[in-house]
């Protein structure tokens, strides 16, 4: 599967989590923007980038790049995202359908990829950890 069709499944995996968990989703045309969809809550956009997860046999382990990446025929770019960007991070694992919210300030705290590890065998866990399923950090602004 190429990046672009697991970015796509991971996208609708979200929608269709915030959807089932009664949340408002809206959805931008094209891929300018820096966020990939937004929620609103109580007339307030929340802003939402998501990421999918892949996973390193050589770690063990899920990574998650927390950069933007632009190709043109040529050439792939990468660029760090600001905390003006969006609001909360979604990243997902497909195969295991889990889901870490992470706002934009721990996001953009990481220097190029986020770990994201599920095995429980581990002596602690990853900063990441504290994210798993962390809904409330998006219903908080709605007043939820």
């Amino acid at each position: 599967m190429d990046t672009k069709l697991k970015s796509d499944i991971a996208e609708l995996e979200v929608i269709k989590e915030l959807l089932s968990r009664g949340f408002n989703v809206l959805k931008p045309i094209g891929d300018r923007l820096a966020y990939d969809l937004a929620v609103d809550c109580n007339n307030r956009l929340i802003r939402v980038q998501i990421k999918a997860a892949w996973y390193n046999e050589n770690k063990a382990m899920y990574l998650v790049d927390n950069r933007r990446t632009r190709t043109n025929r040529r050439t792939m770019i990468r660029k760090c995202y600001g905390k003006s960007d969006f609001d909360i991070a979604i990243m997902v694992i497909l195969e295991k359908r889990v889901f870490y919210v992470m706002p934009v300030e721990v996001f953009t705290s990481y220097a190029s990829s986020i770990a994201i590890i599920e095995d429980v065998k581990r002596q602690r866990p990853p900063r990441s950890h504290e994210f798993r399923e962390r809904w409330d950090l998006i219903s908080r602004p709605c007043g939820s």
